[in-house]
């Protein structure tokens, strides 16, 4: 088995970011930034939605999973990579094998939203499909690395990957100026890792705010606690944000770098993201409203600021969205 390099999280900055956002420039989209009179008028606030459900595969995470794959050695690249999502990882990783000329296998929950398994055997990779109630996906990769001797590409617990992920921070501040709250959501924490030290460069007197599921809220109480807290299979419609724990890497940073972390209920981020469909015309996946729920709730209060929020994705079905609308009567 061979692993992706490591390093220290101290090892990750900005100029790491902003390294990133020039070897990105011709692989992804520099998506827009939205805004909604409603949605500023219901909150008290002037916000800014960076919208990376319309970047490609759906979500943030061609951001750093092409980076990681693509600061592989040679020999590594051609042996191949495997990694384990739940699908915006997964289609990241298999679009960067396909254009890097690596051989990819994606570990997935065979709960996973078939749009997200459709969408990743569609970039060419092979999906291993698992029982998320029987198989640790970790141990499976290792096994599946040792076995075939493909790299792993983990989904936020490397600093190729949280660099990566700062580009969304890096641009939203490069489009807005200087924000006073910036919203991220939170799984394992690769995202708010590196759109964290994107605001420190850009301004350091914003405060950055990660935001998770009630249910999955291991890292609101890990931050709070200044030690590591896990959940097991935590039961919440952000599939994204089911991560047990954050990672070695990304837990220093988000101690270094987050002012805060917040929990939202279900019923709360499905409200946002019916908001988001309805009047802003966007195609949000629960995850990616994790941000403005935490607005739209009233947890992070509007107090006539300026404030980013970061929509992380959009790869929802549309089945499964209308069951979520109809069990909170909002259809």
């Amino acid at each position: 088995m061979s692993t992706a390099p490591t390093a220290s999280s101290s090892a990750v900055t900005y100029a790491d970011v902003a390294a990133v956002a020039r070897r990105l420039d011709d692989v992804v989209h520099r998506t827009p930034v939205m805004t909604s009179r409603t949605v500023d008028h219901r909150v008290g606030a002037e916000v800014a939605f960076k919208c990376e459900n319309l970047q490609r595969t759906g979500a943030f995470k061609i951001r750093g999973g092409y980076n990681a794959v693509s600061q592989l050695p040679p020999a590594a690249k051609e042996q191949g990579v495997v990694t384990y999502s739940s699908g915006n990882h997964a289609q990241a990783v298999a679009l960067a094998g396909r254009e890097l000329g690596v051989d990819a296998t994606i570990i997935m929950p065979e709960t996973a939203p078939q749009v997200k398994l459709d969408a990743t055997r569609g970039y060419g990779a092979e999906v291993v499909e698992y029982d998320p109630t029987e198989t640790v996906r970790e141990e499976l990769g290792q096994r599946l690395a040792a076995e075939h001797g493909l790299t792993l590409v983990p989904p936020y617990d490397h600093p190729d990957v949280v660099a990566g992920q700062g580009t969304v921070g890096d641009e939203l501040f490069d489009q807005v100026g200087a924000l006073d709250v910036l919203l991220v959501c939170c799984g394992g924490g690769g995202l708010l890792s590196g759109c964290a030290l994107a605001a420190r460069h850009h301004a350091p007197d914003c405060t950055v705010i990660g935001v998770e599921p009630a249910a999955g809220d291991d890292a609101t109480r890990s931050f709070h606690s200044g030690e590591l807290q896990t959940v097991e299979s935590p039961d919440t419609v952000a599939d994204g944000a089911r991560t047990p724990y954050l990672g070695d890497v990304t837990f220093p940073l988000v101690l270094e770098h987050a002012d805060d972390m917040v929990t939202v209920s279900d019923a709360a981020l499905v409200r946002a993201m019916h908001l988001l469909w309805e009047r802003t015309k966007m195609v949000v996946e629960p995850t990616g409203a994790l941000g403005a729920a935490a607005l739209l709730d009233g947890v992070v209060p509007g107090n006539d600021r300026r404030i980013g929020v970061v929509v992380s994705g959009g790869n929802v079905d549309l089945s499964r969205a209308h069951a979520l609308f109809e069990r909170y009567d909002l259809e």
